[in-house]
């Protein structure tokens, strides 16, 4: 005697016909909507994994305040004026200060440009990375964030660097990201540093009401006061 199979036993075959084929079909329908919400669900988890890669760079070392969510607004209290008032000196000066670090990144902040600062931080941190290991981790993490062309902070550098960037990861060094650490320092010294000396930020850090005229001392016969104008210190 033949043994008959049931592909379905869930299915009473004695209900009639119509029944059992709209019970089947709804069944195959619940398996192929649950497989869509898991495909769904997968994509969604890769969006997020891009986006969570930059907190995983700033927990790495150092600077693990530079994500907005995680820093907090300067508090011009704690920042003495003749303090802030010196990081007009140079921009060395102000990257030099941890305080002139934070008001700088929330400027920048305020003009959607703050991958610029980021990457710079993270560089230096890289640099500092003595591991093999870690630095290739490292490498791939800043290029995800800050190189890709679908990087979530994607900084402004040529394609040519990139290209050299993306080759020399596969066996990096401490120098990979050099060339490109030096553009983007180029371009916050030249084009964001100026805005920032002119901010509000900057002013009420400052305690002054209008731009602040560089104060660096030229000379011993003269210095430069506020509204730019030289004066013989004796006088």
């Amino acid at each position: 005697m033949d043994t008959v199979v049931f592909l379905f036993p869930q299915i009473n075959f004695s209900a009639p016909k119509e029944e059992a084929y709209f019970k089947m079909l709804g069944e195959t329908e619940l398996r192929a909507s649950r497989m869509k919400d898991g495909n769904s669900r997968n994509k969604d988890k890769e969006k997020d994994k891009k986006s969570r890669l930059s907190l995983l760079l700033a927990r790495s070392g150092s600077h693990e305040n530079v994500s907005p969510e995680k820093n907090p607004p300067v508090k011009t209290n704690n920042i003495p004026p003749e303090v802030a008032l010196r990081w007009s000196d140079s921009f060395e000066d102000l990257l030099g200060h941890p305080d002139g670090v934070e008001a700088f990144t929330k400027f920048l902040r305020t003009q959607f440009s703050e991958e610029n600062i980021e990457f710079w931080m993270a560089c230096e941190d890289y640099k500092t990375t003595e591991s093999a290991t870690k630095l290739q981790s490292k490498a791939k993490q800043m290029y995800a964030v800050f190189i890709d062309a679908e990087a979530p902070k994607e900084i402004n550098i040529d394609h040519s660097t990139k290209q050299t960037i993306q080759k020399n990861i596969a066996q990096p060094t401490q120098s990979c990201f050099d060339a490109a650490q030096s553009k983007i320092y180029t371009l916050m010294k030249k084009d964001c540093y100026p805005r920032f000396l002119a901010s509000d930020i900057y002013l009420a850090l400052t305690k002054r009401k209008g731009p602040v005229v560089m104060t660096r001392r030229r000379s011993r016969s003269f210095v430069f006061s506020e509204r730019g104008e030289a004066t013989t210190p004796w006088l």
